[in-house]
């Protein structure tokens, strides 16, 4: 797959088809807005710190859904009297704090849905290094590990990346159907959640081709392009296309959903089923239809390769391609290859089954 290293962001509010600009970077503002550089990671001036250890300069950690994660942080010294509190933070929220845990010398409290999870490494009198277990889609983000000492504090900030796949989800109804709240419906009725942009993004470099704008996490509306042409927005380079934010409540666009790795197992039945025979089909053999985001996740997880469309429970055909050849859909790329939404009694298939 060709990756590609440029970045391009859409300005708020504008359409990725005004093509009467003479300028491509750095348009005026009624027009699409395109900033042109090499992504560069983040990497954070060196922190003067007293008493916590600057993490690694990519403090990130990965993980996939399911698996535990340990976030470090640790002492350099350790005043007599002080508290640690571990926070996730909520940039869609403006940086609106999440309480995980606070802690001390001596013992420790958590908080919420995540403190539920967590506990403290202790490997060593100097660690407060928070794990976190059975880690969960909503998982991913920024997490702060702050220690207070009197009126002192400071903090190192830590990333979580839950490893998964980003697929595009349009509605049996056609495209551009979802509001923003019906859009995350979609996705977590298919084992997913809306996508970041910082997932879309990873999705774009590592393949993701899309002319259809979808609904993100925080609100914003975008598409990746790696093949310009003129359906996606004209000869503009390639990147990702942006709507900026829209109307959660009144604009309509497709979805743009993340899933990680499941803990069941996806097989295909071969056979010519109706919708509900192959329901039928799954349910013999102790399982149900498997979900657009369980195929993802074998597809992407396991390399699951299979050149015959099959039923889902939300009443598509796909089937998913880990190695690419010309009677099994014609596209040189891997992926899941899709039929849209036949007539669930006049068409047959055979049937992907989830356990």
């Amino acid at each position: 797959m060709s990756r590609h290293l440029l970045i391009f962001t859409g300005a708020a509010g504008a359409t990725p088809f005004i093509m009467n600009c003479a300028v491509i970077l750095l348009l005026t503002s009624s027009c699409f807005t395109w900033s042109s550089a090499l992504y560069i990671p983040n990497r954070a001036a060196p922190m003067n710190l007293k008493y916590l250890l600057e993490p690694p300069v990519y403090a990130e950690v990965v993980a996939r859904r399911g698996e535990n994660a340990t976030f470090p942080c640790i002492l350099r010294t350790k005043p007599s009297r002080y508290k640690v509190k571990w926070t996730k933070l909520e940039p869609e929220h403006a940086e609106r704090e999440n309480i995980i845990m606070i802690s001390n010398a001596h013992a420790f409290k958590p908080y919420g849905h995540l403190g539920a999870r967590a506990s403290l490494r202790k490997a060593h009198t100097m660690d407060a290094s928070l794990q976190l277990s059975r880690l969960q889609l909503e998982d991913g983000g920024k997490y702060r590990c702050e220690l207070v000492n009197g009126i002192e504090d400071e903090s190192v900030f830590i990333m979580l990346r839950i490893e998964g796949v980003v697929f595009p989800y349009q509605s049996k109804n056609g495209r551009y159907s979802f509001t923003f709240h019906e859009a995350k419906e979609v996705c977590a009725e298919q084992d997913g959640t809306l996508a970041s942009y910082s997932q879309l993004y990873r999705a774009w470099t590592e393949g993701l081709d899309w002319c259809n704008a979808g609904w993100l996490h925080d609100g914003t509306v975008h598409y990746p392009v790696i093949h310009p042409r003129p359906a996606c927005g004209g000869e503009l380079l390639p990147g990702i296309r942006s709507y900026g934010t829209k109307d959660k409540n009144l604009d309509r666009f497709d979805a743009f959903c993340f899933t990680s790795l499941t803990s069941g197992s996806v097989s295909y039945i071969s056979g010519s089923f109706s919708f509900e025979q192959a329901g039928l089909a799954c349910q013999r053999q102790g399982a149900d239809l498997a979900l657009v985001g369980h195929l993802y996740s074998a597809w992407r997880f396991q390399n699951y390769d299979q050149c015959d469309g099959g039923w889902l429970r939300d009443g598509s055909v796909r089937f998913p391609i880990s190695n690419p050849r010309e009677h099994c859909g014609g596209i040189p790329e891997a992926g899941v290859r899709s039929f849209g939404f036949p007539n669930k009694m006049m068409h047959v298939y055979g049937a992907y089954c989830y356990r």
